[in-house]
Order: structure tokens, then C-alpha cells, then sequence
């Protein structure tokens, strides 16, 4: 019967975590200036590449949270708590990039610029791993 209980809490805690993957990847994409699913549909790799990478971060994430969480509503409590803590973060490094060395991420990601995509999506991945490693 163990077997069974932690076949059907796989399918639970997967289907959760996945539902709030795609919530946080729909906020997220409300938070650039332009339309991320457009854009990747269009063709445009920067994008693509940021929203890949995004998605590996809070995956890697939810991935931490759920192996140091004593239950699913705790692992989703954190998982978005390191959202928030992320979300908060790109938006003060994306401003200070602007603003002290003239790199606008959102206007080179939206211009296909794979350079943009790529450290963008690379603050993710190691904003992702910093917020981890304290769960």
C-alpha cells in the first residue's frame, strides 16, 4: 500500500508544483515590457531563451522547496516566496543596468538579442541556486 500512497502523492505534489509553475511564468511575463508568449511564438530566441531559463529556475526551486518541506501547501509557500524574492531582485538589477551602465534587458530581449536573453535568464538561474541553498 506504500507503494500506491506515494504514487498518488507523486501525482498530487507534480500536478500542484505544475500548476504553480505556470501561475508564476504568467506573472512573471506581466512584469516585461513585452508579450512573452507573442514573442516566443514570433520566433524571438532572446525571449525564448530568458522564459527557458526562467522556467528551469523556479523549477529548480520548487524542486528545493518540496525536498526540505513537511508538507505541499509549505513547498507552494516557499516556492512563491522565492518568486516574490526573485520578481523583486530582476526589477532593482534590470533598473540599476539601465540606469548605471545603459543596458536595457527588456529593450535588447525584445529586439532578439540573445546576449539579453542570456544574462537575463542567467540572473534567474543564479538567484534561483542563492535562494535555495537557504531552505
Amino acid at each position: 500500500m506504500h507503494f500506491l500512497e506515494t504514487m498518488k502523492a507523486m501525482l498530487v505534489w507534480t500536478g500542484a508544483g505544475a500548476i504553480l509553475i505556470f501561475a508564476l511564468m504568467y506573472i512573471d511575463s506581466l512584469f516585461t515590457k513585452y508579450k512573452d508568449f507573442a514573442e516566443v511564438k514570433a520566433g524571438n530566441m532572446a525571449v525564448t531563451v530568458r522564459m527557458i531559463m526562467k522556467l528551469v529556475a523556479q523549477g529548480y526551486i520548487l524542486s528545493g522547496s518540496i525536498a526540505t518541506a513537511n508538507n505541499l501547501l509549505e513547498a507552494l509557500v516557499y516556492s512563491v516566496i522565492a518568486f516574490v524574492i526573485l520578481l523583486v531582485l530582476e526589477i532593482i538589477v534590470r533598473l540599476l543596468l539601465r540606469y548605471w551602465a545603459q543596458f536595457d534587458l527588456d529593450k535588447g530581449t525584445q529586439e532578439g538579442k540573445i546576449g539579453f536573453g542570456l544574462f537575463s535568464g542567467a540572473l534567474h538561474l543564479v538567484g534561483a541556486l542563492i535562494i535555495t541553498a537557504c531552505f
